[in-house]
């Protein structure tokens, strides 16, 4: 099966720096998952170093929001780059930048990273979705589920195991910006309904729980799908 990992930058990159011992991880979780046959397309996002960049820009001087974009995007091709390094003995030799872009298609582990403003990495993982004929997008953040409000904010917000696109998009609004911290992208949200995909959002620091969602058996963590 092809499953599409969409990465968030904040497991790879979170406030404290690089963080090794995830990295360690999703190794070792992309190797056995490509030992037992999957194919994994693999999304990075830009995490710290993005807002940094765009922050350390935006403190110096007015920046367009086009500019900001093209900041964020370097960030997750660093990231793309990092990922692609450490999976070097079984991954495609260069990192995807354009989503468009026609690839062997014997090749099973594929990283990618933004590619144009205007497009978060989700956005880029439902595309490459469509290309590749995935019926799944696995959203790994640093959350276990999706809430129906910012439980930072609110206190009483409801964990939400399954929902629909409709209800999701009602959560998550219309647009985009940089630095848009949602669970899954809102135009991302919107294309991965017209394809009729599925969207789980699981905790990229549970691996395990992570295999568990692909070899269909009990998991933790939110399902999208109509």
């Amino acid at each position: 099966m092809t499953y599409i990992l969409s990465v968030g930058g904040s497991l790879i990159v979170p406030a404290a720096g690089i963080d090794v011992n995830f990295l360690k991880s999703l190794r070792r979780f992309v190797l056995k998952r490509y030992d037992a046959g999957d194919r994994l397309i693999i999304v990075a996002g830009g995490g710290v170093t993005a807002r940094q960049y765009v922050q350390a820009a935006a403190a110096v001087e007015k920046v367009p929001e086009d500019d900001q974009d093209w900041l964020g995007i370097h960030a997750t091709r660093l990231n793309a780059h990092l990922l692609r390094t450490l999976l070097r003995d079984v991954a495609y030799p260069e990192i995807i930048t354009n989503p468009d872009k026609v690839l062997n298609a014997r090749s099973r582990v594929i990283i990618a990273g933004g590619y144009r403003p205007g497009w978060s990495t989700d956005y880029v993982a439902v595309l490459l979705a469509k290309k590749y004929k995935a019926k799944t997008v696995i959203n790994l953040s640093n959350i276990d589920y999706v809430y129906n409000q910012d439980p930072r904010r609110y206190p009483e917000a409801k964990i939400i195991k399954k929902i629909n696109w409709d209800d999701f998009r009602q959560i998550v609004g219309n647009e985009w910006h940089p630095g848009l911290n949602a669970p899954f992208d809102p135009i991302a949200s919107r294309l991965a309904q017209s394809l009729k995909l599925r969207v789980a959002v699981l905790n990229g620091h549970n691996l395990v729980n992570v295999g568990k969602f692909i070899d269909n058996k009990s998991f933790k963590g939110t399902l999208i799908q109509e």
